[in-house]
Formats: structure tokens, C-alpha cells, sequence
């Protein structure tokens, strides 16, 4: 099975998040795909197919489990569709039957994503020592997403955010992640944020693109703006362009292509 390790939301190799792209030639069912998933190890391994011209199925699975949605795997999967074929548009299917629609813009891809609603919530005093921090500006959830959304005040304090993940897992139970987010400290950012995930993958997500289909929502009506520029202050950064239009978000980001090979079934 062709098999490729992208670094996405970057164009330097061993920045960004990698993901890998799988295109299998053969039936795989749901139990092989999440142990080839589980034996790369990257936060998400998507394996695409396809169904007729430019239109291909996707899926998406972490280390632990199958995801609906994931946009630095998406991105990985448009770099390398784009480099093996004529393509300058590709349209994606998930296994919920949404359809992403990506486009081919220079030397960057765009994406467009569903947008989802978020609403108030509770965090358990536990959850916010765990991640360490110090003063919450915002608490809200994404139902679609099961995820809890923290805005603090600092960036600065948002990149020096250690969290004890054995007791972060412990705070909370049947969620898929905790995003926490900042208003940028500089000009060429409008935002920063940080994605923590051990409940369904890995500690921590390096660059994700999957959030901006809350977060991008959240910023828009907190800065008035509608295009937005992001910073994911992990500790191998990432970034990327975002733009709310009506009820779809548009994620404009890079990709570098790192492995090209074969896995062995």
C-alpha cells in the first residue's frame, strides 16, 4: 500500500503536524485501518480512495480511535493528491457523507469545512489545574465536536502551558479534546491556541486544523473580522488562514511531503 508521511500547516519539514496518507488498493476494513494507524503513531493517519475523477472517500484514525474530521490530515491527503495528479480541485467524503471541497492555490491548498455552534459549559476546577492555568476569559463547548473551548489571557502563557496529562485525563470523562485559545500578543496573528487530547489520541495535537470549524466562529465574533490568521504554539508550531463565509469555514494552509513509500500488509 502506498504509504506518505506529510508535515502539514508548514512548508519547513519537521515543523507542523505530520499526518500519514495511506492509499490502499484493497478493501481495508475498520479494524486493519486503526492498527495501521495505532502502529505509525501519528496524531492521525488518513486513508483515502478513489471513486471517480477528482473525488476520493476519506477516513481518519488517531492512535486509539476513528475520527469524523481532520483538517492537517486533509491537508496531507491534498498534497499528495495534488502532486500525483492533474487535479487543481478535489472533493473529499467522509464516512458522516460530508463533503470537503479543496482547491489548489499556488503553493497553498484551501480547504472548506462545515461550521459548528458552540455553547456554554462548566470546567471542573481539577481540568483547570491540570493544564495549569491561572485565569479563564471564556469557558464554552463544541456539541458536534465534544470538545471543551478555554480562552485565556496571555498567549505567552498559553505557549508555556505544561500540562499533567494523567490528571487532565481524570478531570473529565467522554470528551475528545480541550482547546485552548489567546488572543495573539502580535500583529501578524490574530489568535493562538493549543489542542489537548489524550482522551482520543495523542497528549497533544501539534498544528489542527479539524478545530477551526468552532474556533474560527469564536474569534470572528469576539474581533469583528472575518478572515483570521492562527498560530498553533505547540512546541513544533504551525499555522494557517481561515475565513468564515455563511456556514462554511475556508482553512488556507501549506504542506511538506517527508516519507514516500510502501506499507507492507
Amino acid at each position: 500500500m502506498k504509504t506518505y508521511f506529510v508535515d502539514s500547516f508548514t512548508n519547513e519539514k519537521f515543523k507542523g503536524n505530520p499526518a500519514a496518507v495511506c492509499l490502499p488498493n484493497t478493501e481495508l476494513d475498520s479494524k486493519t485501518m486503526q492498527s495501521i494507524a495505532t502502529e505509525i503513531g501519528f496524531s492521525e493517519t488518513a486513508f483515502i480512495k478513489q471513486i471517480s475523477d477528482n473525488i476520493y472517500s476519506i477516513r481518519f484514525f488517531s492512535p486509539k480511535t476513528e475520527i469524523p474530521l481532520c483538517g492537517h490530515a486533509t491537508l496531507a491527503s491534498s498534497k499528495i493528491v495534488f502532486d500525483t495528479t492533474s487535479f487543481e480541485t478535489i472533493k473529499f467524503i467522509n464516512y458522516e457523507n460530508i463533503e470537503l471541497l479543496i482547491e489548489k492555490v499556488g503553493n497553498k491548498i484551501k480547504m472548506q469545512f462545515p461550521v459548528y455552534d458552540t455553547q456554554e459549559t462548566e470546567v471542573p476546577q481539577e481540568m483547570i489545574n491540570a493544564l495549569g492555568i491561572s485565569e479563564i476569559v471564556n469557558k464554552r463547548s463544541s456539541p458536534k465536536n465534544n470538545i471543551i473551548l478555554i480562552e485565556i489571557k496571555s498567549a505567552t502563557e498559553l505557549a508555556n502551558l505544561k500540562p499533567n496529562f494523567t490528571a487532565l485525563v481524570n478531570s473529565y470523562t467522554e470528551i475528545n479534546g480541550v482547546l485552548v485559545t489567546a488572543v495573539s500578543d502580535n500583529e501578524v496573528f490574530d489568535f493562538h491556541y493549543r489542542y489537548f487530547w489524550p482522551w482520543s489520541g495523542t497528549n497533544e495535537d501539534p498544528v489542527t486544523g479539524g478545530v477551526q470549524t468552532f474556533l474560527t466562529k469564536y474569534w470572528v465574533q469576539k474581533l469583528n473580522k472575518t478572515k483570521l490568521n492562527a498560530y498553533q504554539s505547540s512546541s513544533r508550531t504551525g499555522t494557517m488562514s481561515t475565513e468564515l463565509l455563511d456556514d462554511k469555514v475556508f482553512i488556507l494552509g501549506e504542506a511538506v511531503t517527508i516519507l514516500k513509500g510502501e506499507f507492507v500488509l
